[in-house]
């Protein structure tokens, strides 16, 4: 018996896990900057930057292929390791410095990223066309839910109002 609900729960834990990962448009990255110890892939909806090889690079891997983890202690791991990073998230691009990338997202810490000047040019300059798609998208998400729910909630409010109507009359 023990066994089921084991299975069950592991189950589950894969379901939910699947659910978690981020979502992206497409398969293939936009920019792709290969450098000796890490490599920053941009795709429509995500930023990721990926180490090459060491301890911390294990450790990167083992974060981003558990998403509760990364969710929960996101914040402790971003100090040692690069995590992924939603465009939708990231709050502003600045190019500082020779090919000095600074990426702020409220709630992370920021990530720095040094590439060659022209590198980075590009890497901002898509990532700000990017953004302002995505957070574009994000926006009409959200008013899209919040006019559905003030429908739902009319629609509560006129069936409840016809029912006490029905019973008024009885």
């Amino acid at each position: 018996m023990k066994n089921d609900w084991t299975a069950s729960l592991n189950c589950q834990l894969r379901t939910k896990i699947s659910v978690a990962e981020p979502k992206m448009e497409s398969d293939e990255p936009v920019m792709v900057f290969d450098k000796p110890h890490f490599i920053v892939k941009l795709y429509e909806t995500l930023l990721k930057v990926d180490l090459k090889e060491g301890a911390r690079k294990n450790l990167e891997s083992f974060v981003e292929s558990n998403p509760h983890l990364r969710e929960s202690l996101g914040l402790l791991f971003q100090m040692a390791i690069p995590l992924d990073v939603q465009l939708k998230e990231i709050e502003t691009v600045k190019l500082s410095g020779e090919g000095h990338v600074q990426i702020v997202t409220p709630h992370r810490r920021d990530l720095h990223i040094l590439l060659e000047k022209d590198e980075a040019e590009k890497l901002v300059d898509k990532l700000n066309e990017l953004i302002s798609v995505e957070k574009a998208k994000e926006e009409e998400r959200i008013t899209a839910s919040s006019k559905a729910q003030m429908e739902s909630a009319e629609q509560r409010a006129e069936s409840t109002f016809m029912a006490d109507r029905a019973h008024e009359r009885e």
